[in-house]
Protein backbone atom coordinates (compact mmCIF):
# COMPACT_ATOMS: atom_id res chain seq x y z
CA UNK A 1 0.00 0.00 0.00
CA UNK A 2 1.33 3.45 -0.94
CA UNK A 3 2.07 5.77 1.96
CA UNK A 4 2.57 9.51 1.68
CA UNK A 5 5.85 10.72 3.19
CA UNK A 6 5.52 13.80 5.38
CA UNK A 7 7.98 16.68 5.53
CA UNK A 8 8.55 15.88 9.20
CA UNK A 9 9.64 12.35 8.27
CA UNK A 10 12.05 13.72 5.69
CA UNK A 11 13.50 16.23 8.13
CA UNK A 12 13.97 13.69 10.90
CA UNK A 13 15.79 11.36 8.54
CA UNK A 14 18.04 14.09 7.18
CA UNK A 15 18.88 15.25 10.69
CA UNK A 16 19.94 11.70 11.60
CA UNK A 17 22.54 11.41 8.82
CA UNK A 18 26.16 12.15 9.78
CA UNK A 19 27.46 15.32 8.14
CA UNK A 20 31.18 14.94 8.84
CA UNK A 21 34.03 13.02 7.27
CA UNK A 22 34.66 9.53 8.64
CA UNK A 23 38.38 9.15 9.33
CA UNK A 24 39.94 6.62 11.72
CA UNK A 25 36.55 5.86 13.24
CA UNK A 26 35.75 9.51 14.05
CA UNK A 27 33.27 11.88 12.42
CA UNK A 28 35.07 15.17 11.89
CA UNK A 29 34.62 18.44 9.99
CA UNK A 30 36.80 19.32 7.04
CA UNK A 31 40.22 20.61 8.00
CA UNK A 32 39.43 23.72 5.95
CA UNK A 33 35.84 24.10 7.14
CA UNK A 34 34.60 23.78 3.56
CA UNK A 35 31.17 22.21 2.99
CA UNK A 36 28.97 20.66 0.31
CA UNK A 37 25.33 21.64 -0.17
CA UNK A 38 23.15 18.66 -1.12
CA UNK A 39 19.99 19.50 -3.05
CA UNK A 40 16.68 17.81 -3.83
CA UNK A 41 16.60 17.36 -7.64
CA UNK A 42 12.79 17.38 -7.64
CA UNK A 43 12.66 20.94 -6.30
CA UNK A 44 16.19 22.33 -6.31
CA UNK A 45 15.82 23.00 -2.57
CA UNK A 46 18.65 22.49 -0.10
CA UNK A 47 18.44 19.20 1.80
CA UNK A 48 21.45 19.53 4.09
CA UNK A 49 25.09 20.55 4.23
CA UNK A 50 28.01 18.19 4.83
CA UNK A 51 31.77 18.45 5.20
CA UNK A 52 33.95 18.62 2.08
CA UNK A 53 37.31 16.88 2.41
CA UNK A 54 40.56 18.69 1.70
CA UNK A 55 43.77 17.06 0.43
CA UNK A 56 44.95 16.95 4.06
CA UNK A 57 41.79 15.06 5.01
CA UNK A 58 42.42 12.61 2.19
CA UNK A 59 45.94 12.00 3.44
CA UNK A 60 44.59 11.44 6.97
CA UNK A 61 42.09 8.90 5.62
CA UNK A 62 44.84 7.01 3.79
CA UNK A 63 47.02 7.07 6.91
CA UNK A 64 44.12 5.60 8.89
CA UNK A 65 43.48 2.90 6.29
CA UNK A 66 47.19 2.05 6.13
CA UNK A 67 47.45 1.83 9.93
CA UNK A 68 44.42 -0.46 10.14
CA UNK A 69 45.41 -2.70 7.23
CA UNK A 70 47.58 -5.24 9.05
CA UNK A 71 45.09 -5.82 11.84
CA UNK A 72 42.13 -6.14 9.47
CA UNK A 73 44.02 -8.55 7.20
CA UNK A 74 44.78 -10.73 10.24
CA UNK A 75 41.17 -10.68 11.43
CA UNK A 76 39.68 -14.16 11.18
CA UNK A 77 37.70 -14.70 7.97
CA UNK A 78 34.71 -15.79 10.02
CA UNK A 79 34.80 -12.53 11.98
CA UNK A 80 34.93 -10.47 8.79
CA UNK A 81 32.07 -12.54 7.42
CA UNK A 82 29.91 -11.99 10.46
CA UNK A 83 30.47 -8.23 10.35
CA UNK A 84 29.38 -8.15 6.71
CA UNK A 85 26.37 -10.32 7.50
CA UNK A 86 25.44 -7.98 10.36
CA UNK A 87 25.70 -5.00 8.03
CA UNK A 88 23.36 -6.74 5.58
CA UNK A 89 20.84 -7.30 8.36
CA UNK A 90 21.05 -3.71 9.59
CA UNK A 91 20.55 -2.26 6.12
CA UNK A 92 17.59 -4.56 5.58
CA UNK A 93 16.10 -3.47 8.90
CA UNK A 94 16.66 0.19 7.97
CA UNK A 95 15.43 -0.24 4.40
CA UNK A 96 12.79 2.50 4.63
CA UNK A 97 15.36 5.07 5.77
CA UNK A 98 17.85 4.14 3.07
CA UNK A 99 15.15 4.19 0.38
CA UNK A 100 13.78 7.57 1.38
CA UNK A 101 17.25 9.07 1.65
CA UNK A 102 18.16 7.91 -1.86
CA UNK A 103 14.91 9.30 -3.22
CA UNK A 104 15.54 12.67 -1.56
CA UNK A 105 19.10 13.14 -2.80
CA UNK A 106 18.99 11.34 -6.16
CA UNK A 107 15.31 11.66 -7.14
CA UNK A 108 14.30 8.12 -8.09
CA UNK A 109 10.82 6.91 -7.05
CA UNK A 110 10.62 5.09 -3.73
CA UNK A 111 9.86 1.80 -5.51
CA UNK A 112 13.18 2.05 -7.35
CA UNK A 113 14.97 3.03 -4.15
CA UNK A 114 13.52 0.07 -2.25
CA UNK A 115 14.66 -2.23 -5.04
CA UNK A 116 18.15 -0.77 -4.78
CA UNK A 117 18.23 -1.33 -1.02
CA UNK A 118 17.48 -5.02 -1.54
CA UNK A 119 20.01 -5.28 -4.36
CA UNK A 120 22.70 -3.27 -2.58
CA UNK A 121 22.36 -5.08 0.75
CA UNK A 122 22.71 -8.42 -1.02
CA UNK A 123 26.32 -7.63 -1.98
CA UNK A 124 27.19 -7.60 1.72
CA UNK A 125 25.47 -10.93 2.30
CA UNK A 126 26.99 -12.45 -0.85
CA UNK A 127 30.53 -11.41 0.03
CA UNK A 128 30.08 -12.42 3.65
CA UNK A 129 29.62 -15.91 2.25
CA UNK A 130 32.71 -15.61 0.02
CA UNK A 131 34.96 -14.51 2.89
CA UNK A 132 35.40 -18.09 4.10
CA UNK A 133 35.98 -19.41 0.58
CA UNK A 134 39.29 -17.67 -0.14
CA UNK A 135 41.53 -20.61 -0.88
CA UNK A 136 44.94 -21.51 -2.32
CA UNK A 137 46.66 -24.76 -3.23
CA UNK A 138 49.57 -27.03 -2.32
CA UNK A 139 51.13 -29.24 -4.93
CA UNK A 140 54.25 -31.17 -5.91
CA UNK A 141 56.44 -29.60 -8.60
CA UNK A 142 56.47 -31.60 -11.84
CA UNK A 143 60.08 -32.67 -11.27
CA UNK A 144 59.31 -33.69 -7.69
CA UNK A 145 62.11 -31.51 -6.32
CA UNK A 146 59.96 -28.89 -4.60
CA UNK A 147 56.56 -28.18 -3.12
CA UNK A 148 54.44 -25.32 -4.47
CA UNK A 149 52.30 -23.35 -2.02
CA UNK A 150 49.93 -20.74 -3.49
CA UNK A 151 48.02 -18.43 -1.17
CA UNK A 152 45.79 -15.37 -1.51
CA UNK A 153 46.29 -12.20 0.49
CA UNK A 154 44.52 -8.82 0.52
CA UNK A 155 45.78 -6.24 -1.94
CA UNK A 156 45.90 -3.56 0.76
CA UNK A 157 44.34 -0.12 1.23
CA UNK A 158 41.82 0.71 -1.51
CA UNK A 159 40.36 3.91 -2.90
CA UNK A 160 36.76 3.39 -3.97
CA UNK A 161 35.13 6.12 -6.08
CA UNK A 162 31.38 5.75 -6.56
CA UNK A 163 28.84 7.50 -8.84
CA UNK A 164 25.63 9.32 -7.97
CA UNK A 165 23.06 7.12 -9.71
CA UNK A 166 23.05 4.12 -7.35
CA UNK A 167 24.24 5.63 -4.06
CA UNK A 168 23.90 2.46 -1.99
CA UNK A 169 24.56 -0.38 -4.42
CA UNK A 170 27.68 1.12 -5.96
CA UNK A 171 29.09 1.44 -2.46
CA UNK A 172 28.26 -2.05 -1.25
CA UNK A 173 29.38 -3.61 -4.55
CA UNK A 174 32.89 -2.32 -3.84
CA UNK A 175 32.95 -2.31 -0.04
CA UNK A 176 31.65 -5.90 0.27
CA UNK A 177 34.51 -7.64 -1.55
CA UNK A 178 37.14 -5.25 -0.17
CA UNK A 179 36.20 -6.01 3.44
CA UNK A 180 35.72 -9.71 2.70
CA UNK A 181 39.23 -9.92 1.23
CA UNK A 182 40.76 -8.17 4.25
CA UNK A 183 41.35 -4.75 2.67
CA UNK A 184 40.86 -1.39 4.34
CA UNK A 185 39.36 1.38 2.26
CA UNK A 186 38.66 5.02 1.56
CA UNK A 187 35.27 5.73 -0.02
CA UNK A 188 34.87 8.89 -2.09
CA UNK A 189 31.16 9.19 -2.89
CA UNK A 190 29.69 11.44 -5.57
CA UNK A 191 29.14 15.04 -4.54
CA UNK A 192 25.55 14.98 -5.79
CA UNK A 193 24.50 12.03 -3.61
CA UNK A 194 26.82 11.62 -0.61
CA UNK A 195 24.19 11.17 2.12
CA UNK A 196 23.47 7.49 1.46
CA UNK A 197 27.20 6.73 1.72
CA UNK A 198 27.40 8.50 5.07
CA UNK A 199 24.44 6.53 6.41
CA UNK A 200 26.01 3.34 5.02
CA UNK A 201 29.27 4.12 6.81
CA UNK A 202 27.47 4.60 10.10
CA UNK A 203 25.70 1.28 9.57
CA UNK A 204 29.01 -0.47 8.93
CA UNK A 205 30.34 0.96 12.20
CA UNK A 206 27.22 -0.30 13.96
CA UNK A 207 27.91 -3.72 12.45
CA UNK A 208 31.34 -3.81 14.07
CA UNK A 209 33.80 -2.56 11.44
CA UNK A 210 36.92 -1.45 13.39
CA UNK A 211 38.20 2.11 13.38
CA UNK A 212 40.17 3.05 10.28
CA UNK A 213 39.00 0.11 8.19
CA UNK A 214 36.32 2.20 6.44
CA UNK A 215 36.92 5.91 5.82
CA UNK A 216 34.56 8.22 3.91
CA UNK A 217 35.62 11.53 2.36
CA UNK A 218 33.02 13.40 0.26
CA UNK A 219 34.69 16.34 -1.46
CA UNK A 220 34.05 19.18 -3.86
CA UNK A 221 37.61 18.84 -5.15
CA UNK A 222 37.87 15.25 -6.34
CA UNK A 223 41.08 15.59 -8.33
CA UNK A 224 42.92 17.57 -5.68
CA UNK A 225 41.98 15.04 -2.99
CA UNK A 226 42.27 11.74 -4.84
CA UNK A 227 45.25 12.66 -7.03
CA UNK A 228 47.81 12.56 -4.19
CA UNK A 229 46.28 9.35 -2.84
CA UNK A 230 46.68 7.60 -6.20
CA UNK A 231 50.35 8.63 -6.27
CA UNK A 232 50.96 7.47 -2.68
CA UNK A 233 52.72 4.11 -2.31
CA UNK A 234 50.51 3.19 0.65
CA UNK A 235 47.49 2.89 -1.65
CA UNK A 236 47.37 -0.42 -3.53
CA UNK A 237 44.01 -0.54 -5.28
CA UNK A 238 41.71 1.85 -7.16
CA UNK A 239 38.11 1.04 -8.06
CA UNK A 240 36.07 3.59 -10.00
CA UNK A 241 32.57 3.67 -11.45
CA UNK A 242 31.81 6.62 -13.71
CA UNK A 243 32.49 8.08 -17.12
CA UNK A 244 35.00 6.64 -19.55
CA UNK A 245 36.68 10.03 -19.87
CA UNK A 246 37.46 10.20 -16.15
CA UNK A 247 38.30 6.49 -16.05
CA UNK A 248 41.01 6.92 -18.69
CA UNK A 249 42.65 9.66 -16.66
CA UNK A 250 42.52 7.59 -13.48
CA UNK A 251 44.08 4.59 -15.22
CA UNK A 252 46.90 6.82 -16.46
CA UNK A 253 47.41 8.32 -13.00
CA UNK A 254 47.44 4.87 -11.39
CA UNK A 255 50.32 3.72 -13.58
CA UNK A 256 52.89 5.57 -11.47
CA UNK A 257 52.32 3.25 -8.48
CA UNK A 258 51.23 0.32 -10.71
CA UNK A 259 47.96 0.12 -8.80
CA UNK A 260 45.48 -2.68 -9.24
CA UNK A 261 42.52 -1.02 -10.96
CA UNK A 262 38.86 -1.88 -11.51
CA UNK A 263 36.98 0.39 -13.90
CA UNK A 264 33.25 0.25 -14.57
CA UNK A 265 32.82 2.96 -17.18
CA UNK A 266 30.34 4.17 -19.78
CA UNK A 267 27.80 2.15 -21.69
CA UNK A 268 25.79 2.33 -24.91
CA UNK A 269 23.65 -0.75 -24.51
CA UNK A 270 21.77 -2.08 -27.55
CA UNK A 271 18.44 -3.84 -27.06
CA UNK A 272 17.58 -6.11 -29.99
CA UNK A 273 14.02 -7.21 -30.76
CA UNK A 274 13.65 -9.86 -33.45
CA UNK A 275 10.51 -10.65 -35.42
CA UNK A 276 10.04 -13.97 -33.58
CA UNK A 277 10.17 -12.33 -30.13
CA UNK A 278 7.26 -12.42 -27.71
CA UNK A 279 6.34 -8.73 -28.04
CA UNK A 280 4.68 -8.56 -24.64
CA UNK A 281 7.90 -9.75 -23.02
CA UNK A 282 9.99 -7.54 -25.29
CA UNK A 283 8.05 -4.41 -24.36
CA UNK A 284 8.17 -5.26 -20.67
CA UNK A 285 11.89 -5.94 -20.94
CA UNK A 286 12.49 -2.69 -22.83
CA UNK A 287 10.64 -0.72 -20.17
CA UNK A 288 12.79 -2.30 -17.47
CA UNK A 289 16.04 -1.88 -19.39
CA UNK A 290 15.26 1.72 -20.39
CA UNK A 291 13.28 3.28 -17.55
CA UNK A 292 14.76 1.57 -14.48
CA UNK A 293 16.29 4.37 -12.43
CA UNK A 294 14.73 6.83 -14.89
CA UNK A 295 17.25 5.77 -17.52
CA UNK A 296 20.12 7.02 -15.34
CA UNK A 297 22.05 3.76 -15.42
CA UNK A 298 25.11 2.57 -17.31
CA UNK A 299 23.14 -0.61 -18.10
CA UNK A 300 20.19 1.32 -19.55
CA UNK A 301 19.14 0.36 -23.07
CA UNK A 302 20.57 3.25 -25.08
CA UNK A 303 19.58 2.04 -28.55
CA UNK A 304 16.50 -0.09 -29.31
CA UNK A 305 17.11 -2.10 -32.49
CA UNK A 306 13.89 -3.65 -33.82
CA UNK A 307 13.43 -5.96 -36.81
CA UNK A 308 11.28 -4.37 -39.52
CA UNK A 309 8.24 -6.76 -39.51
CA UNK A 310 7.50 -5.94 -35.84
CA UNK A 311 8.93 -2.42 -35.61
CA UNK A 312 5.66 -0.54 -36.04
CA UNK A 313 3.76 -2.66 -33.51
CA UNK A 314 6.60 -2.64 -30.99
CA UNK A 315 6.94 1.13 -31.28
CA UNK A 316 3.21 1.65 -30.80
CA UNK A 317 3.10 -0.56 -27.71
CA UNK A 318 6.22 0.95 -26.19
CA UNK A 319 5.09 4.53 -26.74
CA UNK A 320 1.71 3.73 -25.22
CA UNK A 321 3.39 2.35 -22.09
CA UNK A 322 5.79 5.30 -21.90
CA UNK A 323 2.82 7.64 -22.01
CA UNK A 324 1.32 5.95 -18.96
CA UNK A 325 4.32 6.70 -16.74
CA UNK A 326 3.61 9.46 -14.23
CA UNK A 327 6.45 11.95 -13.79
CA UNK A 328 6.78 13.42 -10.31
CA UNK A 329 8.72 13.73 -7.09
CA UNK A 330 9.88 10.28 -6.04
CA UNK A 331 8.05 10.41 -2.71
CA UNK A 332 4.64 10.71 -4.38
CA UNK A 333 2.71 7.41 -4.37
CA UNK A 334 1.92 7.49 -8.11
CA UNK A 335 5.33 8.68 -9.36
CA UNK A 336 6.95 6.27 -11.81
CA UNK A 337 9.65 8.57 -13.17
CA UNK A 338 11.49 10.99 -10.92
CA UNK A 339 13.63 13.97 -11.84
CA UNK A 340 17.03 13.75 -13.45
CA UNK A 341 19.78 14.35 -10.95
CA UNK A 342 20.62 17.94 -11.89
CA UNK A 343 20.08 20.64 -14.49
CA UNK A 344 23.19 19.75 -16.50
CA UNK A 345 21.97 16.16 -16.90
CA UNK A 346 18.53 17.28 -18.05
CA UNK A 347 20.06 19.80 -20.46
CA UNK A 348 22.21 17.05 -22.00
CA UNK A 349 19.19 14.79 -22.50
CA UNK A 350 17.25 17.65 -24.07
CA UNK A 351 20.18 18.52 -26.34
CA UNK A 352 20.46 14.93 -27.58
CA UNK A 353 16.73 14.75 -28.34
CA UNK A 354 16.68 18.16 -30.04
CA UNK A 355 19.72 17.28 -32.13
CA UNK A 356 18.14 13.99 -33.22
CA UNK A 357 14.90 15.71 -34.23
CA UNK A 358 16.81 18.35 -36.19
CA UNK A 359 18.56 15.50 -38.02
CA UNK A 360 15.23 13.95 -39.02
CA UNK A 361 14.08 11.83 -36.06
CA UNK A 362 10.39 11.76 -35.18
CA UNK A 363 9.00 12.12 -31.67
CA UNK A 364 6.38 9.44 -31.00
CA UNK A 365 5.78 10.52 -27.41
CA UNK A 366 7.41 12.97 -24.99
CA UNK A 367 10.38 14.93 -26.21
CA UNK A 368 10.36 17.90 -23.87
CA UNK A 369 11.38 19.15 -20.45
CA UNK A 370 8.62 19.21 -17.86
CA UNK A 371 7.99 22.86 -16.91
CA UNK A 372 8.21 23.98 -13.30
CA UNK A 373 10.53 23.24 -10.42
CA UNK A 374 12.90 20.29 -10.50
CA UNK A 375 14.79 18.57 -13.32
CA UNK A 376 12.06 16.49 -14.92
CA UNK A 377 12.00 15.20 -18.50
CA UNK A 378 9.15 13.49 -20.31
CA UNK A 379 9.52 9.75 -21.08
CA UNK A 380 10.34 9.90 -24.79
CA UNK A 381 10.28 7.52 -27.76
CA UNK A 382 12.00 8.50 -31.02
CA UNK A 383 11.99 6.83 -34.45
CA UNK A 384 13.54 7.43 -37.88
CA UNK A 385 16.90 8.24 -36.35
CA UNK A 386 19.87 8.66 -38.69
CA UNK A 387 22.56 6.07 -38.05
CA UNK A 388 25.18 8.75 -37.39
CA UNK A 389 23.01 10.69 -34.91
CA UNK A 390 24.74 11.79 -31.71
CA UNK A 391 22.01 10.22 -29.60
CA UNK A 392 23.05 6.77 -30.87
CA UNK A 393 26.70 7.36 -29.95
CA UNK A 394 26.45 9.05 -26.54
CA UNK A 395 25.17 7.64 -23.27
CA UNK A 396 21.77 9.33 -22.85
CA UNK A 397 21.27 8.84 -19.10
CA UNK A 398 17.61 9.76 -19.23
CA UNK A 399 14.13 8.37 -20.09
CA UNK A 400 14.62 8.47 -23.86
CA UNK A 401 14.27 5.44 -26.14
CA UNK A 402 15.66 5.83 -29.70
CA UNK A 403 14.30 3.10 -32.00
CA UNK A 404 16.28 1.94 -35.05
CA UNK A 405 14.91 -0.57 -37.57
CA UNK A 406 16.99 -3.43 -38.98
CA UNK A 407 16.32 -6.20 -41.49
CA UNK A 408 18.74 -9.08 -40.85
CA UNK A 409 20.53 -10.62 -37.91
CA UNK A 410 23.88 -9.64 -39.40
CA UNK A 411 22.73 -6.02 -39.65
CA UNK A 412 21.50 -6.11 -36.05
CA UNK A 413 24.87 -7.38 -34.82
CA UNK A 414 26.72 -4.75 -36.86
CA UNK A 415 24.58 -1.95 -35.43
CA UNK A 416 24.84 -3.32 -31.90
CA UNK A 417 28.63 -3.55 -32.05
CA UNK A 418 29.13 -0.16 -33.77
CA UNK A 419 30.18 1.60 -30.57
CA UNK A 420 33.34 2.07 -28.56
CA UNK A 421 31.48 0.76 -25.51
CA UNK A 422 30.80 -2.83 -24.53
CA UNK A 423 29.09 -3.09 -21.16
CA UNK A 424 25.80 -4.91 -21.75
CA UNK A 425 23.37 -5.89 -24.50
CA UNK A 426 19.83 -7.24 -24.46
CA UNK A 427 18.14 -9.45 -27.05
CA UNK A 428 14.59 -10.76 -27.40
CA UNK A 429 14.02 -13.80 -29.60
CA UNK A 430 12.21 -17.15 -29.45
CA UNK A 431 14.99 -18.85 -31.41
CA UNK A 432 17.38 -20.59 -29.00
CA UNK A 433 20.11 -20.91 -31.61
CA UNK A 434 19.88 -17.22 -32.42
CA UNK A 435 20.17 -16.41 -28.72
CA UNK A 436 23.32 -18.52 -28.51
CA UNK A 437 24.75 -16.90 -31.64
CA UNK A 438 24.14 -13.45 -30.20
CA UNK A 439 25.78 -14.46 -26.93
CA UNK A 440 28.93 -15.15 -28.93
CA UNK A 441 28.70 -12.32 -31.47
CA UNK A 442 27.73 -9.31 -29.37
CA UNK A 443 30.84 -7.53 -28.14
CA UNK A 444 29.85 -6.84 -24.54
CA UNK A 445 30.78 -8.04 -21.08
CA UNK A 446 27.18 -8.98 -20.23
CA UNK A 447 24.20 -10.07 -22.29
CA UNK A 448 20.56 -10.46 -21.28
CA UNK A 449 18.51 -12.91 -23.36
CA UNK A 450 14.76 -12.28 -23.10
CA UNK A 451 15.26 -10.16 -19.99
CA UNK A 452 15.65 -6.45 -19.40
CA UNK A 453 17.87 -6.75 -16.35
CA UNK A 454 21.11 -8.65 -15.81
CA UNK A 455 22.52 -7.17 -12.59
CA UNK A 456 22.84 -9.77 -9.86
CA UNK A 457 25.24 -9.84 -6.89
CA UNK A 458 26.05 -13.48 -7.68
CA UNK A 459 27.11 -12.63 -11.25
CA UNK A 460 30.24 -10.85 -12.52
CA UNK A 461 29.38 -7.28 -13.54
CA UNK A 462 31.62 -5.46 -16.01
CA UNK A 463 32.35 -4.62 -19.61
CA UNK A 464 34.87 -4.72 -22.44
CA UNK A 465 36.37 -2.09 -24.75
CA UNK A 466 35.82 1.45 -23.41
CA UNK A 467 33.37 0.18 -20.79
CA UNK A 468 36.16 -0.78 -18.43
CA UNK A 469 38.27 -3.53 -16.90
CA UNK A 470 37.65 -5.89 -14.01
CA UNK A 471 34.49 -7.42 -12.58
CA UNK A 472 32.31 -6.68 -9.57
CA UNK A 473 30.08 -9.28 -7.95
CA UNK A 474 30.02 -13.01 -8.49
CA UNK A 475 32.88 -15.34 -7.65
CA UNK A 476 35.14 -13.02 -9.63
CA UNK A 477 34.45 -9.90 -7.57
CA UNK A 478 36.58 -10.79 -4.57
CA UNK A 479 39.56 -11.69 -6.77
CA UNK A 480 39.87 -8.00 -7.67
CA UNK A 481 40.93 -7.39 -4.04
CA UNK A 482 43.32 -10.34 -3.65
CA UNK A 483 46.95 -10.85 -4.61
CA UNK A 484 48.36 -14.29 -5.39
CA UNK A 485 51.47 -15.30 -3.42
CA UNK A 486 53.62 -18.28 -4.35
CA UNK A 487 55.91 -19.95 -1.80
CA UNK A 488 58.49 -22.42 -3.07
CA UNK A 489 59.39 -25.12 -0.52
CA UNK A 490 62.37 -27.42 -0.78
CA UNK A 491 61.61 -31.12 -1.17
CA UNK A 492 60.88 -32.35 2.37
CA UNK A 493 62.06 -35.83 1.38
CA UNK A 494 65.47 -34.74 0.09
CA UNK A 495 68.38 -36.45 1.85
CA UNK A 496 66.32 -39.32 3.24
Amino acid sequence: MSVTISQDQERRLLDSVPTGLLIAGQWRPSSTGETIDVHDPSTGDLLTTIASASPADGEAALAAAHAAQEGWAKTAPRTRAEILRKAFELITARADDFALLMTLEMGKPLADSRAEVAYGAEFLRWFSEQTNRITGRYSVAPDGAARLLVTKRPVGPCLLITPWNFPLAMGTRKIGPALAAGCTLILKPATLTPLTSLLLARTLIDAGVPDGVVNVIPTRHAGAVTGPLIKDSRLRKLSFTGSTEVGRRLIADSAEQVLRVSMELGGNAPLLVFEDADLDKAVDGALLAKLRNGGEACTAANRLLVQRPVAEEFTRRLADRFGQYTVGRGTLPDAKIGPLVDEDTRDKVDRLVTSAVEAGAKVVTGGEKVPGAGYFYQPTVLTDIPEDAEILREEIFGPVAPIVVFDTEDEAVRLANSTEYGLVAYAFTSDLNRGLRLAERLDTGMIGINTGIVSNPAAPFGGVKQSGVGREGGLEGIEEYLETRYVGIADPFAGQ
